[in-house]
């Protein structure tokens, strides 16, 4: 079958370092959300409060706040100007609800300041979106009829998914160097909330390196296998 011979077993021996890494990010994360999401902040300020005293102090308004269903699904959306934290989060004065929310209004400030990165992220967006879709596609394609433009088109798609990936880490990092800066300087929390509120920020941020790892590997891999650089 199609699916079985593309995706054969060499190919998952050429991925378990990004996937033992994403695997071991994904249990880190979640280790430390529920280790910290169990400890109050001493003054019992909420996630919904941390977002917007961290907002204020950037002398950004008009941001709206909501909920949102499930866990770890918060964001912000740029395009509504609004930021949605989970009830594990929005309501919740533990020191990980702290963390995340004063991360998410970090991207409402990145927003209003117009800070380049999420700006370039915005811009392409559409085209590695499109390109992600269709990368394996052309690759397969052009493998089985022997059309090399294919191949190599299907992998500068591939690139373009890099690129999205990698331009992500700087965004991601500097919401939370916001959210660390505010716990840090706003005087509200004590060094062990703010330890607390950069574990959680930490392991968070080593998700968005394991999604790189994958996806450079995964270029790295039909790069190798239908470039005409390696033959069966």
């Amino acid at each position: 079958m199609f699916f079985f011979n593309y995706y054969y077993f060499e190919y998952y021996i050429f991925m378990i370092p990004a996937l033992v890494l994403v695997f071991a990010a994904q249990i880190y994360v979640k280790s430390q959300y529920g280790k910290y999401s169990q400890i109050g902040t001493s003054k019992n300020i909420t996630g919904i409060m941390a977002a917007r005293d961290l907002m204020a102090i950037h002398d950004v308004h008009g941001v709206d706040i909501g909920m949102v269903d499930g866990q770890m699904t918060d964001h912000y959306h740029p395009a509504k100007d609004a930021i949605f934290l989970s009830q594990g989060v929005g309501n919740s004065s533990s020191i990980a609800a702290v963390g995340i929310a004063a991360h998410e209004a970090g991207h409402a400030v990145q927003h209003h300041k117009n800070y380049f990165p999420v700006k370039l992220r915005t811009a392409i967006v559409p085209v590695c979106n499109f390109g992600s879709m269709l990368a394996v596609p052309l690759c397969m394609f052009g493998a089985i009829f022997a059309a090399p433009f294919l191949v190599n088109l299907g992998i500068v798609f591939f690139g373009l998914a890099v690129l999205f990936q990698l331009v992500t880490l700087p965004v991601e990092f500097n919401a939370s160097r916001r959210a660390i800066a505010y716990v840090k300087s706003s005087g509200l929390y004590t060094e062990n909330e703010i330890k607390g509120v950069k574990r959680v920020l930490t392991a968070a941020a080593l998700t968005y390196v394991a999604a790189l790892a994958q996806s450079l590997l995964q270029m790295l891999y039909f790069v190798m296998r239908f470039s005409g650089r390696r033959r069966d």
